[in-house]
């Protein structure tokens, strides 16, 4: 390939399709995978315009990479790590990355990302209504019970976002959605009465297609499959299984085979202990009734 004033070929498609550009919010994703590069590079005894003549890609978007500015394409991927030592930990690597998502936490852009793509979603919430299936007025209040205070500025920032997220639910007609969700998140009247009545009538309305699916946890029931807390999965188009756990002030993606089949294991244990979906839909249409 030629290489045109110290940049390659592939370096002038990226410009003109805009997959290149910076990266408006550096992602903990993007700056981990380019220090190792970097740290892979240095063990080689390469400097940026080597490793960037080898891979056919100039030294700045090589640095550019290196610095966590850019997301690296496919090909820039695959002959670095040829460059590198050609041990495939580069591409494996790159299966991780993530680009920074405005308005969502850094430790959930990554499950954000997946769940985009995948082929089927299940969700257990035991603490509030999961976000994707938040009414903007419910998605505001819980945004003002955060500590410390959000500004205005950083409230319809994130409101913005989960809404484009939830904009998928629509989108994906044919992808199955899965929820089981505690009754007492349904019961607890964050934001008040009418914020609650809106709520509910979304979570009906959201969840009445065919390909999503909602069952309610009852307050008395005696054995319970998921103690341990929250709990998300997704199968992934090549049928791999991920599955995301969250806390106070952090998120952890999980694809060890074997603490995803546990998982799996938790939920289906659930799942069949929870009220069936048409007896769920009728707890909401009692609760919404009562307010």
């Amino acid at each position: 390939m030629d290489i045109i004033d110290g940049a390659g070929v592939e370096d002038e498609r990226a410009v003109a399709t805009g997959e290149w550009g910076r990266e408006p919010h550096r992602s903990g994703s993007l700056r981990t995978f380019g220090a190792f590069l970097q740290a892979l590079r240095e063990f080689q005894g390469l400097s940026r315009a080597e490793l960037g003549a080898l891979t056919q890609y100039s030294k700045h978007t090589v640095a550019s990479v290196e610095l966590g500015r850019r997301m690296p394409d496919d090909i820039f991927v695959d002959r670095a790590d040829t460059a590198l030592g050609n041990t495939g930990a580069l591409r494996k690597a790159a299966r991780h990355l993530g680009r920074g998502g405005k308005g969502l936490a850094e430790w959930f852009r990554e499950w954000a990302r997946l769940e985009r793509e995948a082929v089927s979603l299940c969700t257990y919430e035991c603490r509030l209504v999961p976000g994707l299936l938040q009414s903007e007025a419910y998605a505001r209040a819980v945004f003002d019970n955060s500590i410390p205070l959000l500004t205005e500025e950083q409230t319809e920032i994130q409101l913005a976002a989960r809404l484009k997220r939830q904009a998928m639910m629509r989108e994906r007609s044919t992808v199955p959605f899965s929820f089981i969700v505690e009754e007492s998140v349904f019961r607890r009247r964050l934001g008040g009465a009418q914020v609650q009545c809106s709520m509910l009538d979304l979570v009906l309305d959201i969840t009445a297609p065919r390909n999503v699916t909602l069952q309610v946890v009852p307050l008395e029931l005696e054995f319970h499959g998921c103690l341990d807390g929250p709990v998300r999965l997704l199968e992934t188009k090549e049928g791999k299984r991920i599955a995301y756990s969250e806390g106070q002030q952090n998120g952890r993606l999980i694809s060890d085979p074997k603490e995803v089949s546990l998982l799996c294991r938790r939920y289906d244990t659930l799942r069949s202990q929870a009220l069936n979906p048409k007896e769920s839909r009728d707890l909401l249409e009692r609760l919404r009734g009562e307010l």
